[in-house]
């Protein structure tokens, strides 16, 4: 196929009605994919997808399943956390040459606990211009449908695997204001809920979203201890899972008074650093802002 005839062939399909793709400017394009049902593309992704010189994926195969479904005949290539070390720096040397390079992850926005934020990193660091295509996104779109309050959100991306590590992180979290999201396997979900009613407190509401987008689209809601004791040790459980926990009590969340009594007591027993990180580790509060204010209360407390 000559020059000429690739370029006329960049294009996609919708409705039998095929849509030449413009020339795109030289840049990283980070394309958002369907998480589930292909009709979740916006077109500016099926353009972009499309018209790049370089389509950079995780599974050439999943990806070549939404090319085909919208007529394009761009050829993907393979970048994931296997490969990363060599296709990266591949991608970024045609970035230099002056090409496009469009990224996808397997389903949803890309650099979303995938190995694509690496290579936005090495684009931005190489002085590229990176641009994101938006449109689907599992955490949003778990939010959106859970019922949990959006104003503040945190997505915190997978649990630690073993139980301390998922203690600990738990803990770290119990106290940030805001709706937590996480994404689960089926297999861990209930040890998952069950830590998280144990460490958070089993009143605290929470939403298990499984299969979005798709054809068996669930959203379960409840307490953190119902929903434990549903995806008990004999549930059999299937397909992708985002799991969202409300943000506690107002009256839960420490107040300023209650921090620095906090903070006094723990210093009066380890160092300052230790001192803040363990009550980082309790109140949900930032280690380095604990830290600081417990310099400036030894402050206050050398003055008098």
């Amino acid at each position: 196929m000559t020059n000429e005839q690739k370029t006329a062939a960049r294009g996609y399909r919708v409705a039998n009605t095929f849509v030449q793709a413009r020339p795109l400017e030289p840049a990283l394009y980070l394309v958002a994919t369907p998480i589930g049902n292909l009709g979740d593309i916006t077109l500016r992704a099926l353009e972009t997808l499309a018209g790049a010189d370089v389509l950079a994926c995780e599974d050439t195969r999943v990806t070549r399943v939404l090319l085909d479904r919208y007529g394009i005949v761009n050829r993907p290539f393979s970048y994931h956390e296997h490969n990363a070390d060599e296709a990266g720096p591949r991608l970024i040397a045609a970035l230099g040459e002056g090409k496009s390079v469009a990224l996808v992850s397997d389903a949803g926005t890309p650099l979303v606990s995938d190995p694509g934020y690496r290579l936005g990193q090495m684009a931005i660091e190489a002085g590229h211009r990176v641009m994101p295509i938006p449109g689907a996104s599992a955490p949003l779109a778990a939010l959106v449908g859970s019922g949990m309050p959006s104003d503040a959100f945190l997505f915190a991306g997978f649990l630690p695997v073993k139980d301390k590590g998922r203690r600990d992180r738990l803990a770290e979290l119990s106290r940030v204001p805001a709706t937590l999201i996480f994404f689960e396997s089926p297999h861990r979900i209930g040890a998952s809920l069950a830590t998280a009613a144990d460490v958070l407190g089993p009143n605290r509401h929470a939403a298990v979203c499984r299969e979005l987008t798709k054809t068996f689209e669930e959203f379960r809601r409840g307490t953190l201890g119902e929903l434990a004791a549903y995806y008990g040790e004999d549930r059999v459980v299937k397909g992708e899972i985002v799991l969202l926990v409300a943000p506690p009590e107002i009256d839960d969340v420490p107040g300023a008074v209650e921090v620095d009594v906090l903070l006094r007591e723990l210093a009066a027993s380890m160092p300052t650093a230790k001192a803040a990180a363990e009550a980082a580790r309790l109140t949900g509060l930032s280690r380095k802002d604990l830290y600081q204010r417990l310099l400036g209360l030894k402050g206050e407390d050398g003055a008098g």
